[in-house]
């Protein structure tokens, strides 16, 4: 009885078109198979944890040989926990990690290509056809210059992101402004707009208008840079930190933002977000994703369903190119170094998770960019989905390369420099000229 249940889950789910795409059912219905046991790692999400164990249980039904051991960490770990179980040939079958973090374990040829026939697809053109463009060019080996397979392809995007500016419009109208006419549009207009908010217990800032993402500087600070013509590298990729008068440009606008400036926000305080989803009068603005629109809900439901938050674009420089904060992915890979077999499984899986795309962005507003997804009803009907989705157009891929995530290391250096110490900018970047190009240099 219970084998006929789960064929007829498989079946509703076949109709529903959550299993598009499969072209037979990865059970026992073809005799005995050898049993594979998958181990996936994936960062914390308890939204979306809850989710994946659902469809993890879903599949393990109606595939009785496989076992899925589903793990999660925090986000700050499984960066360094992934590429160290490589290193121990210990590595999950299935992980996730942000583009410019797991591409350094890409470009190892550590993450095995998707068997796309195996998924119902005529071939890879087919699977990239289901997305928005070039939302796969990242992973994709279109000349085969990385690995020798032209064409083929590494991952599956669980998400992609691009950060807006989240505003509190209580806060707005406490400091005398109005949230509809008064928000900031230019980085300039950030900076005033925090010096009439901000709150300080002496030198101790109770209130902020605005804070940065401290960590991910590729994704969420370097677009500031972009905008005054600096580039992290060049385009014959050669050179590091590209344009002193944009970088420096943009490492003084840290420096006056911080602690040794007008003292609005800082590294070392707490986190911007989770701070603004409390809605305890501390923080105006911040920077996220459209997913952080799950999390408040979650975390404060009252506000979420009030009229008192709103989204806005990312600010351009006054007289800088329109571009907005870089876009990047979450993509799941399958380990190169387990049973051909067993990442034939792990990617059915894979697939079979990500095929419920409307769910993932109803219960936690994790965006997949497939057409069905982005072009859909759901995803037009979310709050302020609009402003994300302008955005996009002057948006382009987060930097990502072999050795990425250093850079982006070297970056927040930089800025926490600027802002905590006696570091001037133009030290602070020609520190962060000299090492970069050393990074660069090394991986010729």
């Amino acid at each position: 009885m219970k084998r006929i249940a789960a064929f007829g889950l498989m079946a509703v789910l076949a109709v529903s078109g959550l299993f598009t795409g499969c072209s037979k059912d990865s059970g026992s219905s073809g005799g005995e198979k050898k049993p594979v046991v998958l181990n996936m790692w994936t960062h914390e999400d308890p939204n979306r944890q809850k989710m994946e164990e659902q469809y993890a249980k879903e599949y393990m039904a109606a595939n009785p040989h496989v076992t899925i051991n589903y793990s999660v960490y925090p986000s700050t770990n499984i960066q360094d926990l992934i590429p160290t179980a490589y290193a121990a040939k210990n590595a999950p079958s299935i992980w996730n990690l942000e583009l410019q973090k797991a591409y350094p374990i890409f470009m190892q040829g550590l993450c095995a290509p998707i068997p796309v026939q195996e998924l119902g697809f005529k071939n890879e053109q087919a699977l990239l056809d289901s997305y928005l463009p070039g939302m796969l060019d990242p992973v994709t080996d279109k000349d085969g210059q990385w690995f020798g397979q032209q064409g083929k392809i590494y991952g599956l995007p669980l998400e992609m992101v691009n950060f807006c500016i989240y505003l509190n419009k209580k806060i707005f109208r406490d400091a005398g402004l109005d949230p509809d006419k008064d928000y900031p549009k230019t980085w300039e207009d950030v900076m005033a707009v925090s010096e009439k908010i901000v709150k300080r217990d002496g030198s101790i800032v109770t209130r902020r208008g605005f804070d940065f993402r401290y960590l991910d500087y590729l994704i969420s600070w370097v677009p500031m840079v972009e905008q005054l013509d600096g580039k992290v590298i060049s385009d014959d990729g050669k050179e590091a930190i590209v344009g002193e008068a944009a970088w420096v440009k943009v490492l003084t606008y840290m420096q006056e933002f911080g602690p040794n400036g007008k003292n609005l926000g800082s590294s070392t305080m707490t986190r911007a977000r989770s701070q603004f989803d409390n809605d305890k009068d501390e923080i105006a603005m911040h920077l996220s994703g459209i997913y952080q629109e799950a999390r408040m809900q979650t975390a404060n439901p009252a506000f979420f369903n009030s009229d008192d938050w709103m989204v806005i674009p990312y600010p351009v420089f006054q007289g800088g190119k329109h571009i907005s904060n870089t876009y990047y992915f979450q993509y799941y890979m399958v380990n190169s170094q387990i049973p051909q077999n067993e990442q034939t499984e792990a990617w059915k899986f894979v697939y079979y998770m990500l095929g419920h795309g409307d769910d993932y962005l109803q219960n936690v507003s994790l965006t997949q960019p497939t057409k069905a997804v982005m072009e859909g009803p759901r995803f037009s009907g979310m709050p302020f989905s609009n402003v994300f989705r302008d955005d996009l157009q002057y948006a382009h891929v987060v930097y990502h390369s072999g050795f990425s995530w250093r850079i982006n290391e070297l970056i927040g250096q930089a800025i926490v420099n600027v802002m905590t110490t006696n570091t001037t900018p133009q030290q602070a970047y020609a520190a962060l000229k000299r090492d970069a190009q050393a990074v660069v240099d090394e991986n010729k």
